[in-house]
């Protein structure tokens, strides 16, 4: 699903985030990336939602050549990416419901197939009960709902998440993770970059660590060429 080929990303001024990098996440994979702050998390986030391009190497998502896109390509292309930030990124002065449905009123479906998505969607979280409610009105813990609630609700292929438990507690923090777990079991391919090692490694997944912009764990599935 997600493949990297010798990929590196540096920015003016000589700055290289990313060194060399080659991996492949399969389709339906949960995913940890995670090293210290700088190494490199956020940017390889960035090339894989094309927000940034790469400065050299490949990288395709779904057979997708992605630096060959262009801004009408990489728009449609976005619709098979949920994404989950770690601040929420939520309109404070809007419902839950009307968060939730943002991805899907800008995609231009029916109003009745976006109020039945969006109710599928809390009723996921277990939000359903406080479409009406703002933002503001909610935990840290719910707001992160709704950021995954408004993730999945185009029923992404891949679900992409930066340090998404990161200010919350323990508690909460398996809380999350086991909503993300619900929806790669129905398939979603999961990739979640965190540097909580404790709530990882409480969790048997494949983990990608990343050191000053280099890979120093195995890119691949156990198995895998």
């Amino acid at each position: 699903m997600i493949h990297f080929d010798q990929v590196s990303k540096r920015y003016d001024g000589g700055f290289e985030a990313l060194s060399s990098l080659s991996f492949n996440i399969d389709k339906g994979e949960f995913v940890f990336l995670t090293g210290h702050s700088g190494a490199g998390k956020s940017t390889l986030l960035k090339l894989i939602t094309a927000i940034e391009k790469p400065s050299s190497g490949q990288i395709r998502v779904d057979g997708i050549q992605l630096k060959t896109m262009n801004r009408r390509d990489i728009a449609f292309y976005r619709r098979k990416l949920g994404i989950v930030h770690q601040d929420h990124q939520l309109l404070m002065n809007h419902s839950v419901f009307d968060n939730v449905a943002q991805p899907l009123i800008v995609a231009g479906e029916n109003p009745s197939d976006i109020k039945r998505r969006v109710h599928a969607a809390l009723d996921k979280v277990g939000l359903l009960s406080r479409e009406k409610f703002k933002p503001i009105q909610l935990s840290g813990g719910e707001q992160q709902r709704v950021g995954i609630a408004r993730a999945v609700v185009k029923k992404p292929d891949v679900i992409l998440a930066d340090e998404p438990t990161g200010n919350l507690d323990p508690a909460l923090s398996r809380d999350i993770m086991s909503l993300f777990a619900q929806f790669n079991d129905i398939g979603t391919t999961v990739l979640i970059a965190s540097h909580d090692l404790g709530l990882i490694a409480r969790l048997n997944y494949r983990v990608l660590s990343l050191k000053q912009g280099r890979m120093i764990t195995s890119p691949f599935a156990s198995g895998a060429a």
